[in-house]
């Protein structure tokens, strides 16, 4: 089952690094994190996605509230959350193409951030499946590059 953990941390050298140990140390491959500061820059958030038995996961749960520097743990199965992720693609873009790449970024609600003698790197935001359907549609062009971010998340409405 695939989890989204956020974990609320003091913003401190060294916390992340004995996180992700604890992930690893019981065998969980953390297949997205991603990390900043919150409106409070003594606090940063990380948003951390695995996957993984409920039980387990548990565990990993109750041994993050015990790290000092953790000041709050939520996983957001069975929670409404809103989450995004970020994608920056370069596309294969000879003048012959371009019109028609425009086009399909237009369709995706996606931007183009940059555009060079042969190539056009656009910025795609949302959910992993747009994302991935987005990179699938562009890859008929060629893609030259892709980097993406992990996924960061919040609860909807009031709750926190």
């Amino acid at each position: 089952m695939r989890h989204t953990i956020s974990v609320l941390v003091e913003n401190k050298f060294g916390v992340l690094a004995r996180i992700s140990t604890l992930f690893a140390a019981r065998g969980f491959n953390i297949d997205s994190l991603a990390v900043g500061e919150t409106e409070d820059s003594a606090i940063s958030r990380m948003t951390i996605v695995v996957k993984g038995d409920d039980s387990v996961l548990e565990q990993v749960t109750k041994q993050l509230n015990k790290l000092v520097d953790v000041i709050k743990v939520n996983d957001f199965n069975g929670v409404e959350y809103v989450e995004r992720g970020l994608a920056l693609v370069k596309i294969n873009a000879p003048k012959a193409v371009r019109a028609e790449i425009f086009k399909m970024a237009g369709i995706f609600r996606t931007r183009v951030v940059d555009i060079a003698q042969d190539s056009l790197t656009v910025e795609v935001t949302g959910g992993e499946d747009k994302i991935e359907a987005f990179i699938e549609a562009a890859s008929s062009y060629g893609i030259k590059e892709v980097c993406r971010t992990g996924v960061v998340a919040l609860s909807r409405g009031n709750k926190q």
